[in-house]
Formats: structure tokens, C-alpha cells, sequence
């Protein structure tokens, strides 16, 4: 595994997150990783104005407290989401309260924050394409909007998996068929329309397997055991 940054203790989980879990990666992609910490819980006591995240770069890496990343995933984002979905052989670091969150995943999950949080992402995704026009733009831009036209197919068709079986597919089956569509994309942004109205109706149009609201009882239950077992009294 490899070992946490220095300057970040007590990590919990971490792993290897974006185009590279998704299987979308190609030559030259950056590779992403995500993580969730805890700070002393002493800390939380004082009058230091705790950070909340840590975001590196070279390589990309992004930490988020506990209760942040609880109150992010609670809210359906789906970049925090993925880090208890990953495949096993991307997590870099694994802690026994680590593989608690990942025992825990569904208890962040209504059926309306899923909808909300995937369906909305990729419309801000569409929103950000249609503002660039008809595909007449520099090629460094193409690539950015190839790269948001994949973002906008997974998020929806990750979404819907999401919220019509209560489990989340971080790798697709078929990375040529988004790169395909990035293409397209590229080339002309109202490609995209169809694919996300073909989303927003089979939202509409399927029942969700998820409960309306989340299990907040065990993410309190668990955050409560990561303060407790970073807790040392001051001396």
C-alpha cells in the first residue's frame, strides 16, 4: 500500500479514483485519488479553525475529514461517493474504520438525492457544453468538451444504476462507446441532448430501490467510533 502523505495523518481510506476506476483512461490522463481522514478529535475542542479537505497536486490527490466526506456523501455528490464503490485493487490505503465505510455505503443513499445529485451534475455538464457552442473552437477545448460529454454519460448512466438497484458500478462495460460519444460531442453539443432526455425519463419512469431518506443513525454511529478511537486526552 502506499504509505499516507506526512503532512496528512490518520487516513482512513484512500484509493485511485476518476478516468482511471472508470476504465476511460488513455495515454497522458492524470491519474486522480481521493481519501477520507480524521483529525485528532481533541482538536475539534479548541479554537483552531480546522481544515476541512486537503487538495494536492503532482499527483492529484484530494483528503476529506470525516464528517465532511459524511456530509458530502450524505448529500448524494457523486465524486465523494465513489470511494466506497471502488474495485478492491484501487485502494491504496485500508484501514479496519476504513472498511467500516465501505460496510456502511447504502446507509448514505436516498432515492432523491441520487436522482438529484447524478442527474443534476451531468444537466450542469450539458449546461457547460451547449455555452460552447457548435464544435468551432480550439482543439485543446474540444478535448475539455469530449471529456465533460463522458463525465455527463456516466453520471447518468451511473445515476440511474444507482438509484434503481441500490449498487454502483464504478467501472463501465464499454469506455470505446464514451469515447465515441465525447467525439460527437465534441464535434456538435447537441448530441447531447438526446442521451440526457433518454436519463430524465427512465428517472421518471423507474422506481427506485432506495429508501427516501438516508440512514443518518449509523453514519453518526460510525463517525462517533472514528472520534473515539482518535481520541487522546491532553496530558
Amino acid at each position: 500500500m502506499t504509505a499516507a502523505r506526512p503532512d496528512v495523518p490518520h487516513v482512513l481510506l484512500s484509493g485511485i479514483v476518476g478516468s482511471t476506476a472508470y476504465g476511460l483512461a488513455r495515454e497522458g490522463s492524470d491519474i486522480d485519488r481521493l481519501g477520507v481522514y480524521a483529525v485528532p478529535t481533541v482538536q475539534l475542542h479548541g479554537l483552531e479553525k480546522l481544515i476541512q479537505s486537503h487538495v494536492f497536486t503532482d499527483p492529484d490527490r484530494t483528503l476529506h475529514e470525516a464528517a465532511k466526506w459524511c456530509r458530502l456523501a450524505l448529500s448524494g455528490n457523486p465524486t465523494v461517493m465513489e470511494l466506497v464503490w471502488l474495485p478492491g485493487e484501487l485502494y491504496e490505503v485500508r484501514t479496519a474504520l476504513g472498511d467500516e465505510l465501505i460496510g456502511i455505503r447504502s446507509a448514505f443513499l436516498s432515492a432523491k438525492k441520487v436522482r438529484d445529485s447524478y442527474l443534476g451534475y451531468a444537466t450542469q455538464q450539458f449546461r457547460r457544453l451547449e455555452a460552447r457552442g457548435d464544435g468551432s473552437f480550439s482543439a485543446d477545448t474540444r478535448k475539455r468538451t469530449a471529456k465533460h460529454a463522458r463525465h455527463l454519460k456516466r453520471l447518468c448512466h451511473q445515476g440511474l444504476e444507482l438509484y434503481t438497484t441500490g449498487r454502483l458500478t464504478i467501472r463501465v462495460d464499454d469506455p470505446e462507446s464514451y469515447h465515441d460519444f465525447g467525439d460527437r460531442v465534441a464535434a456538435d453539443s447537441g448530441a447531447a441532448r438526446p442521451l440526457l432526455a433518454e436519463y430524465e425519463a427512465a428517472f421518471d419512469e423507474n422506481r427506485s430501490t432506495l429508501p427516501d431518506q438516508p440512514d443518518e443513525g449509523a453514519v453518526e454511529a460510525w463517525l462517533r467510533r472514528v472520534r473515539a478511537h482518535f481520541y487522546r486526552p491532553p496530558a
